[in-house]
């Protein structure tokens, strides 16, 4: 009997496929069968990327996701090549770390503009009847700075929240379609992005700040395979929720 958490031949579309998160997610998603429809504005990083998964029809897209007008040509051709969009992975995302009084509207504006609404965007665009599967499932990458606030996190935290919250509405309209929408929420994750932040810190705030995890900080394995589970089968019955990936930090 065939594994409920297969994605074989499964179209999956997966956005900020580049590194981190997005990257693994490709990497993870290939192993479980499905063919991937991937998406960054680095075309280097995204061969790169390619070069690392398992063997299928895969396809690859350079592209300023932000750049809403490029987006639908670019679902149109790869259904065309592919056939029916089965899942959608959103990773594409930015972190930004700024005081109150050093935020301006145009902190706000790149930072919904990438988190928030090219996710929208896309999502609006995928789930066209003519471009997607009946079953399809989505995942939007989220954070727990939707849930638990930090200094300096106060636009990040909100562009996040607003994938949770709309999730929740997203999902009672395309439960019409037969297509579910869920979040993952991902603590602290061991990405460049990570390496590059704690270069900057000192020994003793890393310490703490491992030391909050009950289960140690994770990687974007740990996120992946939430993803694969909830574009697959075995989640049939979930939507419109947030599954938090984080090792116990909310929990305390």
């Amino acid at each position: 009997m065939e594994s409920p958490f297969s994605l074989k031949d499964k179209n999956i579309v997966i956005s900020g496929a580049s590194s981190g998160i997005g990257r693994q997610c490709a990497i993870s998603i290939s192993q479980m069968g499905a063919n991937l429809i991937l998406l960054a504005r680095r075309k280097e990083k995204l061969e790169e990327t390619i070069s690392l998964l398992e063997k299928g029809n895969h396809l690859y897209y350079s592209v300023d996701i932000c750049d809403f007008t490029s987006l639908q040509p670019i679902i149109s051709d790869a259904v065309e090549k592919s056939g029916k969009i089965a899942g959608f992975v959103h990773s594409a995302g930015k972190e930004i770390t700024l005081p109150l009084n050093m935020i301006n509207n145009k902190v706000y504006g790149d930072l919904f503009s990438i988190n928030v609404f090219s996710a929208f965007e896309l999502v609006k665009i995928i789930t066209n009847k003519k471009y997607i599967s009946s079953d399809a499932s989505i995942a939007l990458i989220s954070s727990i700075t939707s849930l638990a606030g930090n200094a300096g996190l106060s636009v990040y935290s909100a562009t996040k929240g607003a994938l949770v919250s709309a999730v929740r509405s997203m999902s009672v309209e395309l439960a019409l379609k037969n297509i579910r929408i869920n979040c993952v929420s991902p603590g602290l994750i061991k990405t460049e992005m990570f390496n590059s932040l704690y270069e900057k810190i000192s020994p003793e705030l890393i310490e703490k700040t491992i030391a909050g995890y009950p289960l140690g900080i994770g990687y974007p394995v740990d996120v992946a395979n939430a993803c694969i589970y909830l574009l697959s089968d075995a989640s049939k019955w979930v939507t419109g929720t947030n599954l938090i990936v984080d090792g116990g930090f909310t929990a305390k």
